[in-house]
């Protein structure tokens, strides 16, 4: 074979996984929404009052928040797909939405009385909080671990916890579209247990799936 042969050869081959993998993320990205929204609406649905509600200023940040996770997750998960591409340096975005968070639970520390603290925290969904998140979640983290399983992971573990995360942003923006209890006290406790359950299954499947 000659040198140009074998040159677009190589070209050919590498080309084929790229225009798989644009094609097959976007579709994987659906099809996530689609089993999310499917267990969502068979199982909860929105709240009573949701019109109402997304015009106050905490139900419109749960939003805030849990989107900035999953939009931090998702370039991360994206760039584990890539063979010899690192998504370290794309890392430090994931504390975006942790640093929102903080902010809310530091405001409303300042603006609600100290005795009112432990009702806002524990709210009154907390258990179906941290079971439904899950729940409506590992739908699409089984979907983004398959998916991943077609690029080449260098990091499973990490690869998949990243899986996890941005399950989890997927899974609490519909939760909270029925979730009654607003405080960011709430989001950052019971939120975060939900997040934890889907990060730790998706660490779980990228080392038993991701391998190499």
């Amino acid at each position: 074979m000659k040198t140009r042969d074998l040159i677009k050869a190589l070209e050919a081959d590498t080309a084929r996984p790229r225009l798989a993998s644009g094609i097959i993320w976007p579709l994987a990205g659906g099809a996530a929404v689609l089993v999310a929204a499917v267990v969502f609406f068979a199982t909860i649905g929105p709240r009573s009052d949701i019109g109402d509600a997304m015009e106050t200023v905490r139900v419109q940040f749960k939003f805030v928040y849990t989107l900035a996770l999953a939009a931090s997750a998702l370039p991360i998960v994206l760039a584990s797909a890539r063979p010899g591409s690192s998504p370290w340096h794309l890392a430090p975005w994931l504390l975006a939405a942790p640093l929102l968070l903080a902010g809310a639970v530091a405001t409303e520390l300042i603006a609600v009385p100290s005795q009112e603290w432990a009702v806002r925290l524990i709210g009154k969904n907390w258990f179906y909080c941290m079971m439904l998140i899950p729940l409506i979640g590992i739908g699409p983290l089984a979907i983004i671990l398959a998916t991943l399983r077609h690029g080449a992971p260098t990091r499973p573990i990490f690869s998949g916890a990243v899986a996890g995360l941005l399950a989890s942003g997927l899974a609490a923006t519909f939760y909270a579209a029925h979730c009654t209890d607003d405080s960011p006290l709430f989001v950052a406790v019971w939120y975060t247990i939900g997040f934890a359950v889907l990060t730790g299954l998706g660490a779980l499947g990228g080392r038993l799936f991701l391998r190499w």
